[in-house]
């Protein structure tokens, strides 16, 4: 299929929701691509068919929220080209190349905004890859969408606001959560006094969670290591250090992650210039404060920008596309404008607080053996990487990637990037800036061997 289309929104989550709206005010229809099956994203994830289930339910505190963008949606059907369960997997000469329903198909576009959202960073430890071991966003995805937990008795690993979000909706949908093993000490949770500054809500709301956990019984737990998930088929438990002592706890699943990493590669596969950003330890691509690119017609929003939560990308989609309106010489309000880059300003300050409450482990590999999996695809240790940097004195990713082949597997190293950047900077001794960025590469996401070209 050839389809020609001025205007093209990727993602469907509170970016991509608010931009859509925003371009229907101003008269124009754009497609709206979505690899979900119903619109809401990651955050506002409605269940695959209504089961009963209230908002509250689903969304907690945040239910209103998560109502009103569906409504929102709902009432845009009509006035745009929506195309659910649709996986953008490579851009080249304005075009998007699409799966859906097991079909290729094509879409040329004028005017591109890319809402791709964020996914779990998560970081190699004895027994990750045991059946049984999944990241937070995927534990939620169950619950959300599907209705169930990933297992009866489970511990919920590593840093970040979405720890002690999903183990409480774990305890309050009934599962038992044996812990909460947070990396960070809880010195660090002083900074959120400096967050209370800009969002006082959603710190205390925040800080709800891990009293209500701990009202109910839930052991947590501060400045931990994992040693290793025990089992030889399936979890059976996990062991952890806390202080100079190893513990172990029985559980029957691990949801684990370390705060959340920007969606970069349809951004990178477009065109988009990169830099590197110390807060969320990755390559950005770079944006004014509207979301404009250096690619013409190319315009970014929500955490696939830089991560900054759900308020932020409602902003920043009909930042967005107001700019884009703007550059195609139509009328958009300086104002609204105004006011909503001062309020991205504001959020982007509360993520730099909450960076401090919940920091990433740097000295994370100075405790990982060299046995573990680092590369789930190809198999390919911690060890292996080591010893290919070291013999060959690499000190970029690329060629990391090329000589060890990690990274090169289903995932294209969507998953194990994270990793294999920080061994070869703590390796070399390098910055993370120093040794590059990994490039994108189609498919972003795999594909099936059955794939063959399609039509409408």
């Amino acid at each position: 299929m050839n389809d020609t289309s001025p205007t093209v929104i990727v993602g469907a989550g509170p970016a991509g929701i608010c931009a859509a709206k925003t371009l229907v005010a101003a008269g124009l229809r754009p497609i709206v691509i979505d690899e979900g099956l119903r619109a809401g994203g990651q955050i506002y994830r409605r269940p695959l068919l209504d089961d009963g289930r209230s908002a509250t339910d689903l969304y907690g505190s945040e239910a209103a929220k998560a109502t009103r963008l569906h409504r929102e949606f709902d009432a845009l059907l009509p006035f745009i080209d929506y195309r659910p369960q649709t996986l953008v997997w490579n851009i080249a000469d304005n075009q998007l190349h699409l799966m859906a329903k097991g079909d290729h198909q094509q879409i040329s576009f004028q005017n591109l905004i890319l809402s791709t959202g964020a996914t779990d960073r998560v970081l190699p430890f004895p027994g990750w890859t045991l059946p049984g071991v999944y990241t937070l966003g995927a534990a939620q995805t169950a619950l959300k969408a599907q209705g169930c937990t990933i297992g009866q008795k489970v511990v919920f690993l590593g840093s970040g606001p979405l720890l002690y979000l999903v183990a409480w909706q774990y305890l309050k949908a009934g599962a038992n959560v044996a812990a909460v093993l947070d990396t960070a000490p809880f010195t660090a949770k002083l900074n959120l006094l400096s967050a209370f500054r800009f969002d006082p809500r959603l710190v205390l709301i925040g800080m709800s969670y891990a009293a209500r956990l701990v009202r109910r019984g839930v052991k947590l737990r501060y400045n931990v290591r994992p040693t290793g998930v025990e089992g030889s088929q399936h979890v059976e438990g996990l062991s952890f250090k806390s202080g100079a002592k190893t513990h172990s706890i029985a559980c029957d699943a691990v949801a684990y992650g370390f705060a959340l990493r920007p969606e970069t590669q349809l951004a990178d596969l477009a065109g988009c210039s990169f830099r590197f950003d110390d807060r969320d330890r990755t390559w950005l691509p770079v944006t004014d404060e509207t979301g404009r690119t250096n690619r013409k017609g190319v315009y970014l929003a929500g955490d696939g920008s830089g991560i900054a939560g759900a308020d932020a990308a409602e902003i920043s989609g009909e930042l967005a596309a107001l700019a884009l309106i703007q550059d195609s010489g139509a009328a958009a309000d300086p104002v609204r404008m105004s006011v909503l880059v001062e309020a991205r300003r504001r959020k982007a300050k509360l993520r730099d607080a909450l960076e401090k409450a919940f920091p990433f482990p740097e000295n994370w590999f100075e405790q990982v053996p060299g046995e573990t999996k680092l590369c789930r695809c190809e198999e390919i240790t911690v060890s292996s990487v080591v010893d290919t940097v070291l013999g060959n004195d690499l000190r970029e990713l690329n060629r990391l990637k090329a000589l060890s082949r990690a990274g090169m597997g289903r995932c294209q190293g969507r998953m194990c990037s994270a990793a294999l950047a920080e061994v070869l900077s703590s390796t070399q001794k390098l910055t993370l800036t120093e040794i590059g960025r990994l490039r994108a590469q189609a498919p972003v996401k795999p594909l099936p061997l059955s794939l063959h070209e399609g039509g409408e």
